[in-house]
């Protein structure tokens, strides 16, 4: 993953954070920024991690979902 993304920083009423990287399709949040961005940060690696293996996705397994 390139260095090239810009990062959304929204401020929700409750005083929450999100952080959104568009180009990645990733999005966290939390109670401060900086906790908001360390999510992110997380959650885009193990993103990137996940559509870099080539280990079938698991079926879904809940009475609610209709394939």
């Amino acid at each position: 993953m390139g260095t090239d993304h810009e990062i959304r920083l929204i401020e929700a009423d409750d005083g929450w954070w999100s952080a959104i990287d568009e180009k990645a399709g990733v999005a966290s949040q939390g109670p401060t920024r900086q906790t908001a961005l360390e999510n992110l940060d997380k959650a885009t690696k193990l993103t990137v991690e996940a559509r870099n293996t080539e280990t079938a996705a698991p079926e879904p397994d809940a009475p609610w979902f209709q394939a």
